[in-house]
């Protein structure tokens, strides 16, 4: 039986310059992501539409949301097999496209965490439980493209 989960960030727009979107380079492309009881993270749209480069974008955050879920799932199944992960640092790649008339999408991610373990660690074992995330963890059983994993191990 599903057990269903619901989640409320609340978006907020910070880009009216004065005049709201009453001209199209008159406002910036500025958001925030206000969630009850946590801290207020600042955003913007892509630098390419137009957005500052220093702020997370959606993009980002997507990607972001898939690696940690992964992490974390990996954390969890690393435990219950006897693996000791000493340190878990991720470089996650979004793979998007976009068309002439600006509408963009992903068409793949790849995973590149960098594990450390103890010395003598199965590391065919290690590896092998990046395949059984992808059906339990919330975010990559979301979205529609491929999911790819290139994991580097490193001996603590």
């Amino acid at each position: 039986m599903s057990v269903p989960h619901d989640f409320n960030p609340r978006i907020a727009w910070t880009g009216n310059r004065g005049d709201g979107t009453a001209r199209y380079l008159g406002y910036d492309r500025t958001w925030s992501i206000e969630t009850p009881g946590k801290p207020v993270v600042r955003c913007s749209n892509d630098p390419r539409l137009g957005g500052d480069p220093a702020l997370h974008n959606p993009e980002d955050l997507l990607i972001a949301a898939l690696s940690a879920c992964h992490m974390l799932w990996y954390l969890h199944l690393a435990s219950a097999a006897g693996i000791a992960v000493i340190a878990y640092a991720d470089d996650p790649l979004g793979h998007g496209e976009s068309t002439p008339d600006g509408a963009g999408r992903f068409v793949g991610a790849t995973l590149r965490p960098t594990i450390t373990v103890p010395r003598g660690t199965d590391l065919a074992l290690a590896d092998s439980l990046h395949g059984e995330i992808a059906p339990v963890c919330f975010i990559a059983r979301s979205v529609k493209f491929p999911l790819r994993y290139a994991a580097t191990y490193v001996d603590a």
